[in-house]
């Protein structure tokens, strides 16, 4: 067993080759091959949108930023 920084305790590793095909095998029979692609181009639409609303947050944060030079 191995403890984290945050005290949690991990009982499973990250996720395996194995794992990651079961997983792909039941995506596939929920949604169909019809409906896979769609899926996944909505979902790569979907990670560039908040990418960019991420990087546009931390621009906004930048130029609101107080500045010192009225001194």
């Amino acid at each position: 067993m191995t403890i984290t920084t945050d005290g949690f305790l991990l009982a499973f590793g990250m996720p395996g080759l194995p794992e990651m095909l079961i997983v792909g095998f039941v995506v596939l029979l929920l949604f169909g091959g019809k409906k896979l692609p769609g899926l996944m181009r909505n979902l790569g639409r979907s990670t560039n949108e908040f990418k960019r609303g991420m990087s546009d947050t931390a621009e906004d944060e930048d130029n609101t930023a107080p500045s010192d030079e009225s001194n």
